[in-house]
């Protein structure tokens, strides 16, 4: 195809003329420095484009060439430990800021391969051709999603680069490293239908709004709510194979905290660094910005690229509101009508887009991965009623609003209980039912109750004082202080509040409860509230700190030194 001619560059938007033939999606090479960009829109024989990178000092007249296919980031070994533009590219190859770059970067570097298939063997899509070694886990050598036939030839065990070739079937090259486009879900057998909890290692999701493997959350908060340290506690501590962090339009100075955070964390699961199984997309306010609008596109096609491999993996967003003020800014430049807000009318459209490529699916191989989603929305001035915040509550299955009010009561997480949902929890519960915990839907339902209830009792008592409530709603009161204080709130500096288990989630709240029902049983039998209130439950509350990350046999205890404690006010 013959190149075409830049008519108009305004911004990100680049018109060109004289391309028949080229398609929506289009990768574009624009300008003498071949700047990557889209084809997003097509009318009248002029393709409208949104460029990914710096336009300064590309012109009127200048020519575009069309590649033949869509954006595509190299899939393979060497993601881990890295960090990524939003087209995926080494930023640790960057040049100078605002420098153009190909859209072809990948990471250098040599991986051991060992195969585990012969010549003349069928092969299918999806299937290990061997063994990849030589980073911190080891990895599959997939024959990609869109070949298949007879194995011809693969290569002999030993170390091979990013563009060798590792086998040819039916007369098409597989290589190490192989391209994927970013707005194509990669395909997979089945979904499942069986959810089993993503723990977390925080309390107030895990115990209250839990999260099933290959779901979506959304967690909306306004400025100073802790979003990016939640969702970092969430990167270091949940229970994935591999985590994908996408700094979408946030601060430099946050992507720079998490990048070193990752470096230095241990990782409890290899003994080694986290950061040897995460995979950082950075697009920060201060690069291009419709690569903000590439980047979660391109988290997400990493994290399926893992999941092919029976990995479970977790992608973090931060933030989806940049992402969709990118639409903005770039639907404003081309002249679409403006939906609420100025944000286009197809926002639900590719808010949904994003978020259903989240799931727990029986790979093309046979084996059972995940990909779980957890975008963070930041409304400006905290309206929790505005668009994104909005749509996206329509396509995620849990929310975790984060509270003003609760944060500069310095109560972090700072997730609410009355704005907060969890679509998954009935099926949790079943699982926890049947997995040594049938008692978890119970102690869930309990704990909302209470603190609803409390919640509603202190508003009242702001009205008529405290003193004036009957003794069983003053204990109401206490429960919600307890439950807040000893179990919800948590600290990300703690070494042993930072990750809780399982097994002493459950027990924190249990022993609550427990003292709880002490505490209505001796208002039952006349013991004054006031001796109650004025009780030392100070151990309770500090259990959660004082006691080990799995040490529920301390929490047990703890619980009945305080019911003892209690039970002597009757005496």
């Amino acid at each position: 195809m013959s190149p075409g001619r830049v008519i108009r560059v305004n911004g990100p938007l680049v018109e060109v003329d004289d391309l028949p033939g080229v398609a929506m999606d289009e990768l574009l090479a624009l300008g003498p420095h071949a700047l990557p960009g889209e084809v997003v829109g097509i009318r009248s024989g002029v393709a409208t484009v949104q460029a990914y990178e710096y336009t300064g000092g590309l012109r009127v007249g200048d020519v575009a060439v069309a590649t033949g296919a869509p954006l595509a980031v190299p899939l393979g070994p060497g993601l881990f430990g890295g960090v990524f533009d939003g087209l995926l590219r080494p930023l640790s190859a960057a040049g100078t800021w605002l420098e153009p770059r190909p859209v072809g970067d990948v990471v250098e570097g040599s991986w051991s391969f060992a195969p585990s298939v012969s010549p003349g063997a069928t092969v299918l899509p999806g299937e290990p051709l061997g063994r990849l070694t030589g980073q911190a886990m080891p990895l599959l050598a997939l024959v990609p999603p869109d070949v298949r036939g007879t194995l011809e030839w693969v290569a002999d065990a030993g170390d091979y680069k990013a563009s060798d070739v590792l086998a040819r079937v039916d007369g098409r090259e597989v290589h190490l490293v192989h391209r994927w486009p970013v707005r194509r879900p990669r395909p997979y057998r089945e979904r499942r239908h069986t959810p089993e909890p993503l723990h977390t290692g925080q309390r107030v999701v895990d115990l209250l709004y839990p999260v099933a493997r290959g779901s979506a959350v959304a967690v909306p908060g306004g400025f100073g709510t802790g979003k990016t340290v939640l969702l970092q506690q969430i990167a270091k501590w949940c229970e994935a194979d591999v985590i994908v962090y996408v700094g979408c339009g946030e601060r430099g100075n946050e992507m720079a905290d998490v990048v070193s955070e990752l470096a230095e964390l241990t990782d409890p699961r290899t003994g080694g660094r986290l950061s040897e199984r995460t995979v950082v997309v950075a697009n920060t306010s201060n690069m291009p910005m419709m690569a903000r609008e590439s980047s979660v596109y391109t988290g997400v096609t990493v994290a399926e690229y893992f999941r092919d491999m029976g990995l479970h993996v977790v992608v973090i967003a931060d933030s989806t509101s940049r992402w969709a003020e990118a639409l903005r800014e770039l639907a404003s430049r081309t002249g679409t009508l403006p939906a609420e807000e100025g944000y286009p009318a197809d926002l639900a459209s590719a808010l949904a887009a994003f978020y259903e490529r989240a799931g727990h699916v029986v790979t093309l191989g046979g084996t059972t991965g995940s990909v779980t989603v957890v975008g963070a929305v930041s409304p400006p001035g905290g309206d929790l009623t505005e668009p994104v915040t909005a749509q996206t509550e329509r396509f995620v299955r849990c929310l975790w609003t984060l509270d003003h009010d609760l944060a500069y009561a310095r109560h972090y997480p700072a997730v609410s209980w009355g704005g907060s949902f969890s679509r998954d929890a009935d099926d949790i519960g079943a699982w926890y039912s049947g997995h040594g915990d049938p008692h978890w839907a119970t102690r869930r339902a309990r704990v909302i109750g209470l603190l609803a209830e409390a919640d509603r009792l202190a508003a009242l008592a702001e009205l008529v004082g405290a003193g004036s409530l009957p003794g069983h709603e003053r204990v109401v009161l206490l429960a919600g202080r307890l439950l807040r204080l000893g179990v919800l709130q948590q600290s990300a500096l703690s070494d042993n509040d930072a990750f809780c288990g399982r097994e002493k989630a459950a027990a924190l709240g249990d022993a609550v409860l427990t003292v709880v029902d002490t505490c209505q049983a001796l208002v039952d039998k006349g013991v004054p509230v006031a001796a109650i209130e004025e009780a030392d439950l100070g151990p309770l509350v500090r259990a959660r700190d004082s006691t080990g990350a799995d040490d529920r046999a301390a929490v047990l205890r703890l619980r009945d030194r305080t019911v003892t404690l209690l039970e002597g006010l009757a005496r």
